[in-house]
């Protein structure tokens, strides 16, 4: 049996698609143990009645499990996915909401960004207890990340932890190659990619058909766009000389020019709050998914090729493909730090992922890295140290919140933000 834990599986999207892709794949029939868990006893139930129903339309005769108990869940696991969004829309509502007072602006709020900075605090005790739990009950387990902040959390379970087989996983790299394609018609799949960075400020480094440099079209494309010129991404790849691989409501909250100028964020069309809206989304996709269920029918069972799924089908089957993932560098990009965890692509086969070896960023994009490093390096610093000073030094050292607040604000607004998350944040962080 193959056995795949899902850790916050009451995350439908991620739990559907996952779980359809697993069933579909014809060497995995009957050989699946699918384990949910979910702190939410609603939400696990609801999720294990809709893989139960995924399981028996696609006939792939897995053994279906759920539990509250986490311990329970993991043990003897050969993948465990985790989804899980410490303190839920709430806390998420408490990121915009507080910096929003102070002028801070944002849009998505889980990467950098104050946003950032405090869910790393909130995920990151709990994926670190993940680790201890997986080198203790499936040491030989890979950890299959989806959360955010994505540049924390693997850092943090291998910094913190026994246990080092963790890798992030994001669409961003795989929709951006996509997009690129689309706008110099050519397919991506014939299209020659190197993409390397950190999640959610990776650059594209080879943009190449046949051979062929695929920058002079994309610029000539931009170029005879001037809609497609008002694009935060585009802006920072005309000034940088590489595309990122994040969207441009994502980008413009990393660097410190435009979210804090009225203009700007009406030329760019930057949407402020844009993550509270997804997350209202989220709130009635559920409702939908529950009404889905209720009323008995087929589902709609869709493959997707998600980024678990088939790193579980290369290395179960040993056929070979490339992913791009989240792995710690360990000189993979030479002039980043060894620590930290960058995104690169790696092959994936019978013996786990090969992550390719970049060499050097060009100067001016590890410049870009090291502003994001800085935010990411103390906030993990932060949790792992039990150091409070930390987390005030990465939110004066994020570009966005640097361009709109003095020293003592930015330190007001942390210590109102402790205060509303209360017990997500770590007992060696809090006051009193």
């Amino acid at each position: 049996m193959t056995k795949v834990a899902f850790i916050g599986a009451g995350s439908v999207e991620f739990t559907r698609n996952v779980v359809s892709d697993l069933c579909s794949y014809a060497e995995l029939q009957g050989e699946l143990e699918l384990s949910l868990h979910d702190i939410d006893a609603e939400r696990l139930g609801q999720a294990e009645a809709l893989v139960r129903r995924i399981d028996e339309q696609t006939g792939a005769g897995a053994r279906v499990s759920s539990s509250i108990d986490r311990r329970a869940a993991v043990e003897g696991a050969d993948y465990v996915i985790n989804e899980i969004q410490v303190g839920g829309y709430r806390a998420t509502r408490a990121d915009f909401d507080i910096p929003e007072r102070y002028g801070v602006h944002q849009t998505i709020s889980d990467t950098i960004g104050i946003g950032g900075i405090f869910r790393g605090l909130r995920t990151i005790p709990v994926l670190v207890r993940i680790g201890e739990e997986l080198a203790e009950l499936a040491p030989d387990a890979y950890l299959l990340n989806y959360s955010n902040p994505m540049a924390m959390l693997p850092w943090a379970v291998c910094a913190g932890s026994p246990f080092q087989r963790v890798v992030g996983m994001c669409h961003s790299v795989r929709d951006t190659h996509r997009l690129l394609g689309e706008l110099v018609g050519v397919p991506a799949g014939e299209i020659d990619f190197l993409t390397a960075g950190f999640n959610h400020q990776a650059f594209v480094l080879r943009f190449e058909h046949r051979g062929r440099d695929l920058y002079p079209a994309l610029r000539a494309a931009i170029d005879a766009d001037p809609e497609l010129q008002r694009r935060v991404r585009v802006e920072i790849f005309r000034r940088f000389g590489y595309f990122p691989t994040e969207s441009s409501e994502h980008s413009a909250e990393y660097v410190p020019w435009f979210l804090h100028h009225p203009d700007e964020v009406e030329h760019f069309r930057v949407p402020i709050g844009e993550y509270l809206r997804r997350s209202e989304r989220n709130i009635d996709e559920f409702t939908s998914t529950r009404r889905e269920l209720d009323e008995g029918g087929p589902l709609d069972i869709d493959t997707t090729s998600e980024l678990a799924s088939e790193f579980i089908h290369a290395h179960r089957t040993g056929r070979a493909r490339e992913i791009y993932l989240n792995v710690r560098n360990d000189g993979l990009i030479t002039n980043l730090p060894d620590e930290c965890c960058v995104e690169v692509p790696a092959v994936v086969d019978a013996t786990g992922p090969h992550p390719r070896r970049i060499g050097a960023l060009p100067t001016q994009l590890a410049a870009l890295n090291r502003t994001f490093l800085n935010v990411v390096e103390l906030t993990v610093r932060a949790v792992l140290d039990g150091d409070r000073r930390h987390v005030y030094q990465a939110a004066l050292l994020d570009p966005n919140t640097a361009s709109v607040l003095t020293t003592r604000q930015t330190v007001a607004m942390c210590d109102e933000l402790f205060e509303a998350h209360g017990e997500l944040i770590p007992q060696a962080l809090r006051r009193g």
